[in-house]
């Protein structure tokens, strides 16, 4: 299972909060250990959530970095001809190369490329250098496979 663990963090936490909930449903009674009082129990419904929260903290960094790639992305396509674009290139594919190493593929019905493309758009400035941007494409203009390089 500890393989698991190192391969897919978000795969491993759905399974072991499932199993930590059968169990606890399955578990008539905890036993007190010598000497500890009888009504003592882990707080079994937040150790399940935080095994979970590991699992979905992996996916929200994959979204977070796909977010900033396409945002610089797109800040480099609107003002081609400002003196950063050489930063935001860089900095789109360095983001990008961080959501390819941790991405998982149980991770692929959790993220939503187009939803992420949209927010990185409603998040462009009005203008770079006193300049608007030029147009750019209104809908995600990638797919999942091909920012996995696949």
């Amino acid at each position: 299972m500890s393989n698991l663990y190192d391969a897919d963090v978000l795969t491993w936490s759905e399974q072991q909060a499932q199993l930590l909930r059968r169990h606890v449903a399955e578990t008539p009674a905890f036993a007190a250990e010598a000497g500890e009082p009888v009504n003592e129990v882990p707080d079994w419904a937040n150790i399940i959530e935080e095994i979970e929260s590991a699992g979905r903290s992996e996916a929200s960094a994959v979204e977070s970095w796909w977010f900033q790639a396409f945002l610089h992305g797109l800040k480099a396509e609107a003002w081609p001809l400002a003196r950063d674009v050489p930063h935001w290139r860089g900095g789109a594919r360095g983001f990008r190369a961080r959501a390819r190493h941790k991405y998982r593929p149980s991770m692929q019905t959790k993220i939503d490329l187009a939803g992420l493309y949209a927010d990185a758009l409603s998040a462009l400035p009005d203008t770079v250098d006193g300049q608007p941007p030029l147009p750019v494409p209104p809908a995600c203009p990638v797919t999942l496979d091909e920012l996995l390089g696949t």
